[in-house]
């Protein structure tokens, strides 16, 4: 869709800026590339790539290998429901088709108005809260059919702010001022660590320790 906002590449600059390489940054760029547009836009890959020094299929190698970037426009809400076992043995499926048939789309389809996206996904690390789905990966526990249909009720009329649209991580940004950042250097000029230098004294020969 479109390359990082002058206001964002300030930010890219000082999440940069907190790393001893630039390419270190890329994860947290990608997810300011992501909040700005709801995914990662093709040319935000490479605006990324020109910021950190990088090639476009670098970042797009990063990109592609964790599932919650998305690189394709999604809803406005990304409904994840899990249908692994302890979920699939409490309804899980059920719940999987109940949200098919009222959202009136398949698995990895988004609504026509562009508010939804439903995933079928694997085990999201709430097995004792069977069946549970996320929505731009905060949690619903031991959700029904009513459940869910409540649920999309409430997104649909703004009636659950906790959740904001898709690519948001946190409502509050991390700022750190630069007297408090930590001593950042590149391997290649910190010097050799103070541990590293005690242990090579204490495993030289004794006549080398004197």
């Amino acid at each position: 869709m479109s390359r990082l906002t002058a206001e964002n590449v300030l930010l890219a600059q000082e999440i940069i800026a907190r790393y001893p390489r630039p390419k270190s940054a890329l994860i947290p760029l990608l997810h300011l590339a992501q909040e700005q547009d709801g995914y990662v836009a093709a040319d935000a890959m490479e605006h990324l790539a020109e910021l950190i020094g990088s090639t476009p299929a670098e970042v797009l190698g990063t990109c592609s290998f964790y599932e919650m970037f998305k690189r394709e426009p999604v809803g406005r809400y990304v409904i994840n429901v899990c249908t692994n076992i302890s979920c699939q043995l409490n309804g899980g499926e059920e719940l999987l088709h109940h949200a098919e048939e009222a959202l009136g789309i398949r698995a990895g389809g988004t609504t026509d108005d562009g508010l939804f996206t439903l995933e079928d996904v694997e085990c999201i690390a709430a097995c004792t809260e069977a069946p549970c789905l996320q929505v731009n990966y905060r949690y619903e526990y031991r959700i029904d059919g009513g459940g869910f249909d409540r649920l999309v009720d409430d997104l649909r009329n703004n009636a659950r702010p906790d959740i904001p649209r898709h690519g948001t991580l946190a409502r509050d940004r991390q700022h750190i001022p630069a007297d408090r950042l930590a001593g950042i250097a590149s391997p290649e000029t910190a010097g050799t660590p103070a541990w590293f230098e005690r242990r090579q004294k204490a495993e030289a020969p004794a006549e080398e320790r004197a």
